[in-house]
């Protein structure tokens, strides 16, 4: 949501400019962001709190030590404890029911109370397939869609939104056995005339599984589907996601799991609405879209921005796993994330500490590399070419997939 709710209440317009500038807001007002989703599964239910910044702010702002509480009709209250800064974890396990109203009750620790209106979900669609297809896109990029189809008998499911988490396999292609050990490294050398530095280094076997790893990755967008109009409420062959053919992460396995929420038709035109905001083709524009409006509202105290939209709707999901030679059958393999290339450079490097005349026409050292993590071990160096060290490394990415992903293979996963 973060991405979206960027306030601009004001900026300077410049026409013709061609020399780069920094955006600077004018004036700012302050306001709560509030992300809050609830579903019919069981689980800790997350409500995450932040404040909004400035357009040339880069920092999270997270809302800290609120109080965040969830009532039904059913006069049940669920209390929630903020698990890390700005973000708050329902104490218990549960589902919102269907037909079940639901309020958020936020209050910060500047006394102020914030409340949604009363939201519920009436109606549940499940997801019947999804499917991966090879096409080309409306720019001509031949890659992988990922299709989604659902239907409700009972008509009420209209308005759909989907996110996805996809999963896929890294394997290192310059992966070695062996890595550097770097011990007790001191790159000042306290005796100030000496340009020698001090370190331990050891060849040692691997400890742990750096060769397969796995990388998780949740979508961004706002991904909706509109069955409204329609004959029956169907949804099908709607693209959740597009993947390049030349993306690696379709390398050796990927999987998606897709998520259909059925929202309500207030809560499609908000998510509707913030993505016409976001998705505008310039910054530039005469209007700005300002607050957008949600559900959310400071009790008795109109000058308390607030944004964001309680949403509460029915789910279903389902997971699809393929590879690159499913779709590719004798088409080489996407590229890698970077060029792995063995290389090498002096192992050592001269006191930061020394005081004499440095002339040092070499690149970084090993040894510099090794303690940025930058680099890992690949091969013994038998050339004796100039400015080149007792080892060929390549970068860490190449050589270390922990760079990249996890080495825990995930419960879901299948080969």
């Amino acid at each position: 949501m973060k991405k979206y709710l960027i306030f601009i209440v004001g900026f300077c317009f410049i026409s013709g400019c061609v020399e780069p500038f920094e955006f600077q807001t004018e004036t700012f007002q302050d306001a709560l962001v509030i992300e809050a989703s609830l579903t019919n599964e069981t689980k800790r239910h997350r409500v995450v709190l932040s404040r909004a910044v400035r357009f040339e702010d880069s920092i999270n702002a997270p809302e800290r030590n609120a109080q965040v509480r969830l009532l039904d009709e059913m006069q049940n209250t669920y209390e929630f404890s903020e698990s890390e800064p700005g973000t708050y974890v329902s104490n218990t396990e549960f589902a919102a029911q269907k037909g079940v109203g639901y309020t958020l009750a936020i209050e910060t620790t500047d006394g102020t109370v914030y409340r949604s209106k009363t939201e519920r979900f009436e109606s549940e669609s499940e997801i019947q397939e999804i499917y991966a297809e090879r096409e080309t896109n409306d720019q001509g990029e031949d890659g992988i869609f990922v299709y989604a189809d659902s239907f409700d008998s009972s008509g009420q499911s209209l308005y759909h939104r989907y996110e996805y988490e996809e999963t896929y396999k890294i394997i290192a292609p310059n992966w070695s056995p062996l890595a550097f050990e770097l011990t007790n490294y001191e790159p000042c050398n306290p005796d100030f005339m000496d340009p020698r530095i001090i370190y331990d280094l050891e060849i040692v076997r691997r400890t742990q599984e750096e060769q397969t790893c796995y990388n998780t990755v949740a979508s961004q967008d706002i991904i909706q589907a509109s069955a409204a109009g329609l004959s029956e409420t169907r949804v099908q062959r709607f693209p959740v996601r597009f993947i390049p053919g030349s993306d690696f992460i379709l390398t050796h396995r990927y999987s998606i799991l897709v998520k259909q929420y059925v929202q309500s038709a207030d809560a499609f035109s908000y998510y509707q609405s913030l993505e016409n905001f976001s998705s505008s083709t310039s910054v530039f524009t005469e209007i700005q879209p300002g607050l957008l409006e949600g559900n959310i509202a400071a009790e008795n105290n109109a000058d308390k921005l607030v944004l964001g939209y309680f949403e509460v709707a029915s789910v279903s999901e389902k997971r699809l796993f393929f590879g690159f030679r499913d779709f590719y059958p004798d088409e080489p393999f996407p590229l890698y994330v970077m060029n792995c290339v063995p290389f090498s450079a002096p192992l050592e490097h001269i006191s930061y500490c020394f005081q004499g005349m440095v002339g040092n026409p070499c690149p970084e050292s090993l040894i510099e590399g090794m303690a940025r993590g930058a680099i890992s071990y690949f091969d013994v160096n038998t050339s004796d070419i100039e400015c080149q060290g007792p080892y060929t490394v390549v970068q860490r990415e190449c050589g270390d997939c922990t760079a990249l992903g996890s080495n825990i293979v995930p419960d879901f996963w299948e080969e």
